[in-house]
């Protein structure tokens, strides 16, 4: 199983805080079956660093003892706007995986759908498959789940976070979230792990809604 979304590197924004953190979350990543990791940490504001993301996958690499990580970014469609499509685009998807992980904001709406459309379109146009992360999120989706269907209609893959099984770091994306799944939306489970404790949602969430995704392709 390969976690498309974690926030396993040390040091870089919310989620692990040091090395030692980074190494028991990968222990928990194993005991739930995880054998891949693409590591993704925030680029929105106060965290951004890309170089200092770069040094901390390196670090945290060279600690794994061989277990298979990937560099990628959590990419807020807010941010990426402000840094531009065009600069930042081609250097922060997962060059190993293809994908691009785009963050969408709470507050997205049905009227930034056409903006959103651009960007996936621009995002697509340099190669790469865009991921969306937890459109369970967002306000406009929980009312009105017609604008998930119409995220995946993008030729986008939807990735919902393991955590909306005791209600989502929000508190109430639990119902979108399985809505989303039951109508085979959902390519991808993940874990959107910051500490290890999101791994064992990650295997309880497999365990119970993973006959539910959608099919590569």
């Amino acid at each position: 199983m390969i976690d498309v979304h974690s926030h396993i590197l040390p040091g870089v924004d919310d989620g692990a805080p040091d090395l030692a953190a980074s190494l028991y979350m990968l222990e928990a990543a194993r005991a739930a079956g995880v054998s891949e990791i693409v590591c993704t940490p925030h680029v929105r504001d106060p965290w951004f660093d890309h170089g200092r993301m770069l040094a901390a996958f390196g670090e945290l690499s060279g600690a794994a003892d061989g277990f298979p990580l990937h560099m990628g970014f959590e990419v807020n469609h807010a941010k990426l706007m402000e840094l531009g499509v065009e600069e930042w685009g081609p250097r922060l998807g997962c060059a190993d995986t293809g994908q691009f992980l785009l963050e969408l904001d709470r507050g997205f709406a049905e009227d930034d759908l056409p903006t959103c459309e651009r960007t996936v379109f621009r995002l697509q146009g340099m190669g790469w498959r865009v991921v969306i992360a937890h459109p369970e999120r967002c306000d406009a989706v929980r009312r009105d789940p017609r604008l998930a269907e119409r995220l995946a209609a993008l030729d986008c893959d939807l990735q919902v976070s393991a955590d909306f099984l005791r209600g989502g770091r929000l508190g109430n994306s639990r119902r979108a979230a399985k809505r989303i799944l039951k109508a085979g939306l959902c390519r991808f489970i993940a874990s959107d792990a910051h500490e290890p404790g999101h791994y064992a949602l990650l295997a309880r969430a497999m365990g119970s809604y993973g006959r539910f995704l959608r099919a590569a392709g």
